[in-house]
């Protein structure tokens, strides 16, 4: 399934995804409903869902029945306390998805009753708490869910970007994989082609989870949360001195911006998590999710031969 990804997780790569045999979900981020609609737009008949951030979405309540009004193959929600809008999901007859990072979190996910679990390691780009591994988060959440909810399905996240990743999930529990970085970097992702050529060159050493590019776009994401990002040198600079970041924010916010403009990511950050060491091109999504699913079937078949 493909990671809602904000800027990057649009109506064409979400369609590309599904056609290609997984789940392609919009990455409402922070755009609004008019963004949203030209993605289902975008889309067409192939059936995508929606991916919000809880906190961000308790802003612009509105936002989910913009959505529900298209029928989603389902809604995910991340970052945040889902429990306010999960009955009118549930009431909708549409699927609902809980990214979770924690027990204590895959117990409220339950609660609400969740479809699907997707259980965020550390590893994963972009935003969540990084305070547990993929490892060890997936089979304490199947655990979970087998005692308490045999019907809820779990996806891994977090580090998954080939098929020994896929393999492993399942290993550990999991029903599939969300997938995020390995799909940012496909052919129909609307990226820029100076942070793919840095992605490709990097290494999973390479990446920092820090505040550092949510305080200097003005993203007031709650205590706790931190976005996963390419080493670069803005980050190296301001990282662990937030407070002078701060105190300095209006001059440093030009500086930012400029340097989006002109793909400077030595300023400008590139989100994507540990699993950036496993990218080395640039694929079709459909040649992604073929590589993934052949590459885990050869595993599984060795070790099926290996046990005879």
């Amino acid at each position: 399934m493909l990671a809602p990804m904000a800027k990057f997780a649009d109506g064409r790569l979400a369609a590309a995804v599904t056609k290609a045999g997984g789940l392609g979900l919009l990455g409402a981020g922070y755009d609004d409903a008019a963004w949203l609609n030209a993605q289902f737009a975008t889309a067409g008949d192939t059936r995508v869902g929606v991916g919000f951030i809880a906190w961000k979405l308790a802003e612009r309540p509105e936002l989910l029945d913009a959505v529900l009004a298209h029928n989603p193959a389902a809604v995910a929600l991340s970052f945040g306390d889902p429990t306010p809008f999960a009955s009118k999901i549930r009431d909708a007859n549409v699927p609902l998805f809980n990214q979770i990072n924690d027990r204590e979190e895959a117990r409220r996910g339950i609660d609400i009753g969740a479809d699907v679990l997707i259980a965020q390691g550390g590893e994963a780009g972009g935003h969540g708490k990084g305070i547990r591994s993929t490892f060890t988060l997936v089979p304490e959440a199947a655990d979970l869910v087998a005692d308490r909810a045999p019907d809820t399905l779990v996806l891994a996240a977090g580090g998954i970007a080939d098929g020994r990743g896929l393999a492993a999930a399942l290993s550990l529990g999991a029903d599939g994989a969300l997938v995020g970085s390995r799909l940012w970097a496909v052919q129909e992702s609307p990226i820029n082609p100076v942070a793919l050529e840095r992605a490709i060159a990097a290494g999973s050493d390479d990446t920092i989870r820090s505040t550092v590019f949510d305080i200097v776009r003005g993203y007031p994401w709650p205590q706790g949360y931190g976005g996963r990002a390419l080493r670069n040198d803005f980050v190296s600079r301001w990282h662990g001195t937030e407070d002078a970041l701060r105190a300095n924010l209006a001059e440093l916010q030009r500086d930012y911006r400029a340097a989006v403009e002109a793909s400077d990511f030595d300023t400008a950050e590139v989100h994507i998590g540990e699993g950036v060491g496993m990218i080395h091109d640039n694929p079709t999504a459909a040649e992604v999710l073929a590589r993934m699913a052949r590459e885990s079937a050869t595993i599984f078949g060795g070790l099926s031969e290996a046990a005879k």
